[in-house]
């Protein structure tokens, strides 16, 4: 039974069965059924390249919405660096801040600040003897779960610092009870503003054993329209801003692996380069690097399925806000300089679950393996989708499986008619 909680969810009444998401899949968790798309949570990551390329807008991410939010006594917005990159002609995050405010939360904290922070501690964790390298970062949770899926040997890899959205939800928390007392923890909402629906992922179902301090994650997109109504430039806004330029870049690749000041560092964004990368390092390929940064989204954050504006747009105007910005506003105190504090650790990594394990009983995958090889042999090669899987190594494996038909495809069926018509043809004609 899957107890994994999925944030990318499918509108029936929307999905035709093309075969788009079909074929853009990185894990083949697709299949097309019954005339509509059915997604295999097994394999789901959560990364949200369905809902960026359904031609029918018939996946959805599934997040909180404002009026859950607002039922609390006390809300804090934890805005996403990406959000800045949605509004146009911005100079000062000051604006963004403020309006969060105004539209109704108490409290704001910079995920920026806490990822600056990460920056810092990621500097003293690559110095540290014994760790596996090339490290690679934990801030993305669809590089984490691909990992978990597909790759075991790499998860010695992970860095195990928390990434900055729950550094900021910790640090939040605590001012807010430390400044209002008289407030519950059940009070307090921590709301993340998210580029993504794998944040909605990671919150809802922890990371190895560790749960999330995130209580609601609302969606970028839904954010925006909402401060584009209270943003107004021509007054002067509260001065909050804490985070520089460092933790605006990790909106954007790059941003995070500049900020180690080591150019041992790799950077790739999109799902398939990240596939690539992690098959080059699995495989032992990649060597000579320290620091791996790897993001599902093109472009980085700001190319999440939850934003509004396009990735490159966005990047160049957080290109622009960055030349306003001190280099940093966050620096390590006292022990922190040389120790990073034991509570910005996680401690398990992920549980390999294996996709592709075809039977508990090795002796029995050794034969399913078998099978599947032969009948996709028999198979025609040349992965057009019509049969409901991404390819025909996929179908074949369904057959064997027991999950597809064994005459699910069109092409052999139309071949083995056309054979039996010519047979009959020849009897015929011999009569």
């Amino acid at each position: 039974m899957n107890s994994y909680e999925h944030s990318v969810s499918l509108d029936l009444s929307r999905c035709t069965g093309c075969t788009t998401c079909l074929k853009h899949c990185p894990t083949e968790a697709i299949r097309i059924q019954d005339g509509h798309a059915k997604i295999n949570p097994n394999r789901c990551i959560d990364c949200g390249i369905c809902i960026r390329i359904c031609p029918n807008k018939a996946k959805k991410a599934t997040y909180s919405r404002m009026d859950k939010v607002m039922k609390y006594k006390w809300k804090i917005a934890l805005p996403a660096p990406a959000l800045y990159g949605q509004f146009e002609d911005l100079e000062n995050v000051d604006y963004v801040l403020q309006g969060l405010k105004d539209i109704g939360f108490d409290d704001v904290f910079e995920v920026s600040k806490a990822a600056e922070l990460v920056s810092a501690y990621t500097r003293l964790y690559l110095k540290t003897n014994g760790i596996a390298k090339p490290v690679i970062s934990s801030a993305c949770p669809v590089v984490l779960r691909l990992i978990s899926l597909r790759y075991p040997t790499l998860r010695e890899h992970i860095m195990q610092l928390l990434p900055p959205m729950e550094v900021a939800a910790r640090l939040a928390r605590q001012r807010a009870m430390e400044e209002h007392p008289e407030l519950a923890r059940e009070d307090i909402c921590v709301c993340f503003i998210s580029p993504c629906p794998a944040k909605v992922s990671y919150v809802r179902n922890g990371f190895g054993d560790y749960q999330s301090e995130v209580d609601e994650v609302l969606s970028i997109s839904d954010v925006y329209f909402n401060l584009i109504n209270v943003m107004r430039r021509e007054q002067e806004p509260q001065q909050l801003s804490e985070s520089g330029k460092i933790g605006i870049s990790w909106a954007t690749t790059g941003g995070e692996a500049s900020a180690i000041f080591n150019d041992k560092y790799l950077a790739a964004d999109g799902i398939e380069n990240v596939n690539h990368v992690l098959e080059q390092l699995d495989n032992g390929n990649i060597s000579n690097l320290e620091f791996i940064e790897l993001n599902a989204c093109p472009g980085g954050c700001v190319g999440g399925a939850m934003t509004v504006e396009n990735p490159f747009v966005a990047k160049a105007r957080l290109q622009t806000l960055r030349r306003y910005l001190p280099v940093s506003q966050t620096q390590l105190q006292g022990e922190e300089k040389e120790f990073i504090p034991q509570n910005i650790f996680f401690d398990k990594l992920p549980t390999y679950l294996p996709i592709q394990r075809l039977s508990e009983n090795f002796g029995e995958s050794l034969r399913m393996m078998a099978a599947i090889q032969k009948l996709h042999e028999e198979l025609p090669g040349i992965d057009c989708g019509a049969c409901g899987a991404p390819n025909c190594r996929a179908y074949a494996e369904d057959v064997i499986c027991g999950r597809a038909e064994a005459d699910g495809c069109t092409i052999l069926r139309s071949k083995k008619l056309e054979a039996l018509l010519l047979q009959k043809e020849g009897t015929d004609d011999s009569q």
